[in-house]
């Protein structure tokens, strides 16, 4: 990380020495745009070599628990309508009087 910010320090050297050609001002904005991401990772705890797999842990448990979601409000909404479908069925049969009770 120290050399980044040395290579930088001499970019901005380098940028106002000859008034800040483009090649130089493009060179001075990537090293500051790689130290910066570099910095972020760091104190985000993802600048160690494990972090990619960490990560990949972390996006795969996500897509479980959004599968695991999904499949269970398709399962309520089934449910639900299986209920509904019933409730409907049965109206239908006492509105036919459909469902007569002997009488002793």
């Amino acid at each position: 990380m120290r050399a980044e910010s040395e290579m930088l320090a001499l970019l901005a050297a380098q940028a106002d020495a000859r008034g800040g050609d483009l090649v130089t001002i493009r060179a001075l904005v990537e090293e500051a745009s790689e130290l910066s991401a570099a910095r972020a990772l760091e104190r985000l705890g993802l600048a160690d070599a494990r972090a990619q797999e960490d990560v990949r842990e972390l996006r795969a448990l996500l897509r479980g628990w959004r599968d695991a979601r999904r499949t269970a409000r398709n399962a309520v909404l089934g449910w639900i309508a299986r209920v509904a479908m019933a409730l409907l069925l049965l109206g239908l049969a006492v509105k036919l009087d459909l469902l007569r009770v002997p009488r002793a």
